[in-house]
């Protein structure tokens, strides 16, 4: 008695399909199941029976019957692995939401004697308040990321104090813009950002700085002797993108007027008809004294004061983190005559291919934020209102 077998189903490969599966089977880094499951179709389309195909790839019959009948009924998408439920979850919605809400609280207000939050310090708050009986690390790290939690980060901020806040800040804004009380400035006018960088040490390390090499990162030795501290004066030309600086032993008035002989007894700055200079409330510079201290050695320049605790407003800030980042930092200088010197030659590299910085605060920003910190101011208010009621 003869039975019959079970045929195969039949598969045809059109030419594109051939190629991607061609690739699949061939590349280096395709999932390991792709690539059996492309070889398996494309011996299918060749006709060889189940077991043959089984016998070549190193795969039980049954599976080549199942990737073989998916990809005659579905083509590519028959490749593809069906949805599977996974192992049920042993934590709630609700006890996620508990920790994402406690995360978001301030340790203190929780009774916990830290400043922030990690994902150990949640882990184990969350066991003690009872959300859930036991937590891994990983687990609570996984809530987080999803998002975007991160209490061990934080931020300062700074309300405005200045009463004069927003009319000081529109005078430094409009400079920017090349105004001065509604005008525009003439050719012969400059705006000048000044201020000082305090206290950079000459750190020499016991031990030599090791260059970075194949696979290694530059080495700096953490021991170092001290080699006395200077501060550096610095006029930023804010439209020309220009910097005079000189090293002193520490701020004053003295080396700030030093600085500002420097500039002002240099052309173009010497003929010309204004010269704005934007400084901060430092004690080198501070109120009404320091205007007419200026005005009096120099009746072409006029002195412009940021608000109070807005030194972000001084362009020339922007210039000291650029020295900061390629010039002081990693510290490691033998004397303080290097230190000079150091800053000196960077301040000619930076003038020889500087450009303008691309300021956009303006003043709509400007009223933009005060606008948002008046609402903040309001909105905190009322709660405390409520508080206390």
């Amino acid at each position: 008695m003869v039975v019959a077998g079970v045929m195969a189903c039949a598969v045809r490969v059109t030419g594109s399909v051939r190629r991607l599966l061609i690739r699949r089977s061939r590349g280096q880094k395709t999932p390991y199941r792709d690539k059996i499951r492309a070889r398996i179709v494309l011996l299918a389309a060749r006709e060889w029976p189940n077991t043959r195909i089984a016998a070549e790839v190193g795969v039980a019959v049954d599976t080549v019957r199942t990737w073989r009948g998916r990809f005659a009924a579905q083509g590519l998408a028959g490749l593809v692995d069906l949805p599977r439920s996974g192992r049920p979850s042993r934590f709630s919605a609700v006890q996620v939401a508990q920790v994402k809400s406690l995360a978001c609280q301030l340790p203190a207000d929780a009774g916990t004697p830290l400043s922030r939050w990690s994902c150990p310090e949640l882990a184990r708050e969350a066991v003690a308040q009872d959300v859930v009986e036991a937590v891994s690390v990983s687990t609570v790290r996984r809530w987080l990321a999803a998002d975007a939690i991160k209490p061990w980060q934080f931020r300062s901020w700074l309300f405005p104090r200045d009463p004069d806040f927003a009319t000081k800040a529109e005078r430094v804004l409009d400079l920017y813009d090349r105004r001065w009380n509604g005008r525009r400035l003439e050719p012969g006018e400059y705006v000048i950002s000044s201020d000082e960088k305090t206290s950079i040490q000459a750190r020499c390390r016991c031990h030599p700085t090791l260059p970075p090499g194949k696979a290694r990162m530059m080495r700096i030795n953490h021991d170092y002797e001290r080699g006395g501290a200077l501060a550096y004066l610095a006029a930023y030309d804010v439209h020309q993108a220009h910097v005079f600086g000189r090293c002193a032993p520490s701020t004053g008035i003295v080396p700030f007027m030093a600085l500002a002989e420097q500039v002002m007894t240099t052309e173009p700055y010497a003929s010309a008809k204004r010269v704005f200079w934007v400084v901060d409330n430092g004690s080198s510079h501070r109120g009404q004294a320091a205007i007419d201290r200026l005005a009096q050695r120099f009746p072409n320049a006029v002195m412009v004061h940021t608000p109070v605790h807005a030194s972000w407003l001084n362009q020339v800030e922007i210039y000291f983190s650029v020295l900061q980042r390629k010039v002081v930092s990693p510290n490691d200088f033998t004397d303080l005559i290097e230190v000079e010197h150091r800053l000196g030659e960077f301040e000619k590299r930076y003038n020889a291919t500087a450009t303008p910085f691309d300021w956009k605060f303006t003043r709509n920003d400007l009223h933009d934020l005060l606008d948002r910190i008046s609402q903040h101011e309001q909105q905190q208010n009322t709660t405390e209102q409520n508080a206390a009621a």
